[in-house]
């Protein structure tokens, strides 16, 4: 990533504070490549100078990600596949990219949307194929807004724990991704086949 999206990216951020969170995450979801890793970076590292509140922060930016990832979402339920296809070629979505998205609705459902928020290159183009294929709408929502808000809280929380440093969390984020959705996914799966059985005990 170029040092002038990085600059323009703090600056906006620092001049509209929440608000630059919640427009920068908006754009980002929005199919339009601008790195989430900088946007909740910058807002952790604002954490760590006392100026933001950490959950306050990670939930504007999964405020954000729905608000941009439903526009998506309508587009692609709107105009259908070869349309998306053709707008694909502006935002980075290739036909291979897109046949991906739909082998991962097709293996886990609306759920995928949930594990492809939690997914660096996938989040900005999942809610395309989400539309298109007319997933249902109130899942759509339900999953991407929880799988935001834990991207946008494990972001700020580590650029957070970083502190001055907080621009290496671009550095991570591919192994960072590994870890969030690991627990992630464990957390579901306790949450909806574990925990039940355990409460027939």
């Amino acid at each position: 990533m170029t040092h002038a999206v990085v600059a323009w990216i703090t600056n906006f951020i620092s001049s509209l504070g929440y608000w630059g969170i919640y427009f920068g995450m908006f754009i980002e979801s929005a199919s339009i490549p601008l790195p989430s890793e900088v946007i909740m970076g910058f807002a952790g590292y604002l954490v760590y100078l006392g100026r933001f509140s950490l959950f306050k922060a990670a939930l504007v930016g999964a405020l954000g990600n729905i608000s941009g990832s439903t526009v998506m979402y309508v587009l692609g339920s709107r105009f259908g596949r070869g349309a998306v296809l053709k707008l694909g070629r502006y935002v980075h979505l290739t036909e291979a990219k897109f046949n991906h998205a739909e082998q991962m609705f097709k293996k886990w459902g609306a759920l995928a949307v949930f594990i492809g928020q939690l997914l660096p290159g996938v989040r900005t183009y999942i809610s395309l194929p989400a539309g298109v294929l007319r997933i249902k709408f109130v899942p759509f929502l339900a999953y991407t807004f929880f799988g935001a808000l834990i991207w946008c809280y494990a972001l700020a929380w580590g650029a957070f724990k970083l502190g001055e440093n907080w621009h290496l969390i671009s550095d991570y984020v591919h192994e960072f991704a590994i870890a969030v959705v690991a627990i992630a996914v464990a957390g579901v799966l306790y949450w909806f086949f574990v925990r039940p059985k355990l409460k027939k005990i």
